[in-house]
């Protein structure tokens, strides 16, 4: 998935098979282990098999498109972020509709809220705009009431935060993600020449490592944080590997990718 994230949509969302297999061998993954993953995303309705000038290949959906540029905001901008109050998501889904409210759980989820109660989510308020573009995007509109507030009253929000967000399980993953990653910033950073094949494998490894922490961060302002916390260190650390190895890296998956075009 970091792979078609990265690359694919370069030239035009869709890769032949050779090519994938290709590519992700530079990483240690071998073919059954492509062919595995290919399958997995086919059900998730991420990629759709296509043939092009006879060859067997896979396209992003556009669902999956839709999902990667959302993603890319989320994972690689960085914005100030301001105590301007929250959004709240209020939902009640009907038994017969089991599966809608799990979705729509794991959509509020992505999206970075919190819970207050079973049917009371919660986030800041800029997350709005995505919030309400993804439940329209996706038909779970009907089941939700949107809505923009202050906490007021009776508790401690720096207190309250962490009732409805698993802080120190993300504090951890951040931590692991720092102690990991580290030492690749300190090799990167010292004398030598740069390797594009060296670099694509080191920024397909820390990018899947990080990804998934834009969404588990809601991304709550600084006066709400836990005074040891670590998420801007690790921030910091992924802006500049990201720095350092994206554009070699984008030169050697091209050369790859140049027959997928």
């Amino acid at each position: 998935m970091t792979v078609y994230g990265l690359y694919a949509r370069e030239v035009g969302g869709w890769i032949s098979v050779s090519t994938l297999i290709r590519l992700l061998a530079e990483l240690d993954v071998d073919a059954p282990a492509v062919r595995s993953s290919i399958s997995r995303l086919k059900r998730r309705e991420i990629l759709v098999a296509e043939r092009r000038d006879g060859r067997a290949g896979y396209a992003l959906s556009p669902y999956a498109r839709s999902v990667l540029e959302t993603g890319d905001r989320r994972i690689f901008e960085r914005h100030a972020v301001t105590d301007d109050g929250w959004v709240i998501a209020v939902f009640s889904v009907p038994e017969s509709e089991r599966q809608q409210r799990h979705q729509l759980r794991s959509r509020l989820a992505w999206l970075g809220f919190g819970t207050v109660s079973s049917g009371i989510w919660i986030a800041p308020a800029h997350a709005l705009d995505d919030t309400r573009e993804h439940l329209l995007q996706h038909g779970l509109d009907q089941y939700v009431d949107l809505f923009r507030g202050d906490y007021v009253a009776f508790g401690d929000p720096a207190e309250q935060v962490g009732r409805w967000w698993d802080l120190a399980a993300l504090q951890k993953l951040y931590d692991d993600f720092v102690a990991e990653f580290t030492p690749m910033a300190r090799r990167w950073a010292g004398p030598g020449e740069v390797s594009d094949r060296a670099a694509f494998v080191d920024y397909v490894q820390v990018l899947t490592a990080w990804r998934r922490l834009p969404y588990l961060d809601p991304g709550l302002p600084s006066t709400l944080l836990p005074a040891s916390w670590s998420g801007t260190t690790a921030a910091d650390l992924f802006a500049g590997l990201r720095q350092t190895l994206a554009d070699p890296a984008h030169e050697f998956a091209r050369g790859l990718l140049a027959d997928s075009v």
